[in-house]
């Protein structure tokens, strides 16, 4: 009677402690598919030197300047209803000339898009209010996501390269 609780307990016990590869992998989907969650903001243009055009390189000097005085141009918003906004001020950029250099004020204007949007986590598909869909290759590394440039439609920074967003 004793080996036959004893086996009883051993049992209930080594059910009780397995988990199910089920429950992980589900949840590994979910952490993926809301990672996107937040606001992003580009904080960096990483380009081939070799190969950019000169438009390209003088985008990135005026996004790495307005970066440096927490000036964001670019900035993305995706919501747990699966809207999602972007906000950009690129066609705002207005480069001085001083007789200490080049001035590059913050804007004040933007250009708010919204959308509704779906992530996989290796793509974000936005569908916009005219219905025009928007097929963006993304990479999420903790705060830090990683985009296609040549996915975006933002002047001076879709050519080939990739655009680095921090989440605030």
């Amino acid at each position: 009677m004793y080996k036959h609780i004893l086996l009883i307990a051993g049992v209930v016990l080594t059910l009780m402690s397995c988990s199910s590869d089920k429950d992980e992998t589900q949840t590994e989907l979910e952490d993926t598919s809301t990672a996107i969650i937040g606001t992003w903001v580009a904080t960096e243009l990483e380009i081939d030197n070799e190969t950019a055009s000169d438009d390209v390189k003088f985008g990135k000097q005026i996004l790495d300047f307005l970066t440096a005085k927490d000036c964001y141009i670019i900035t993305l918003q995706f919501n747990e209803d699966l809207t999602a906004s972007a906000s950009n001020s690129a066609n705002y950029v207005e480069v001085n000339a001083t007789s200490s250099g080049l001035d590059i004020p913050c804007p004040t204007e933007s250009d708010i898009n919204e959308s509704t949007y779906t992530f996989d986590g290796e793509t974000v598909t936005t569908i916009d209010e005219n219905g025009e869909e928007l097929t963006i290759g993304v990479s999420i590394d903790g705060n830090m996501m990683t985009v296609d440039a040549s996915d975006l439609d933002i002047p001076n920074f879709s050519e080939d390269g990739q655009l680095i967003f921090v989440k605030r």
